[in-house]
């Protein structure tokens, strides 16, 4: 085919995108991407009522929700102040889910996340007081920028 005679891109998703370098084989995901998108999609009542107050920066943070972070996917996380924030049902109480969640919770307070656990039945019963639990963690942020910048290693 000439240069003269290229023909009009195809429309509507017709034709073949691995020939114009695109599509192919899907991306490589690790597991906790793929699992965080899954749990996205089946979220608990208290989460989704507690992430309507918190997406759009509401509390003045930025939270994600279903982050992956090291071998884990937290129910909801803000970046900036390296917060997460976990949703507690039930079954967290029982077997041995409270062993799992003190060996989860070590190793994020170990990788420099701060950790606060919620009570499901607190976001349906008090929604207000969560809420308040939530803003003073994010007005007073654990490391204050005006202190300059942490040493780097090796320093004294």
């Amino acid at each position: 085919m000439s240069a003269a005679a290229v023909p009009n891109p195809p429309r509507h998703g017709e034709g073949n995108r691995a020939e114009r370098g695109g599509g192919g084989s899907p991306r490589a995901m690790r597991p906790e991407t793929v699992l965080a998108r899954q749990q996205r999609r089946a979220m608990a009542l208290p989460e989704i009522i507690l992430w309507e107050q918190l997406r759009g920066r509401k509390l003045s943070a930025k939270f994600r929700r279903q982050q992956a972070i090291g071998p884990y996917v937290v129910d909801f996380y803000c970046a900036a102040l390296r917060l997460v924030i976990e949703v507690d049902g039930e079954v967290h109480g029982r077997g041995d889910q409270p062993a799992q969640d003190l060996r989860r919770d070590e190793f994020l307070e170990q990788n420099g996340y701060r950790v606060l656990r919620i009570a499901a039945a607190d976001i349906l019963q008090d929604l207000g007081a969560v809420l308040a639990s939530i803003v003073s963690l994010v007005a007073s942020p654990l490391h204050h920028a005006s202190h300059g910048p942490p040493p780097r290693s090796g320093e004294d």
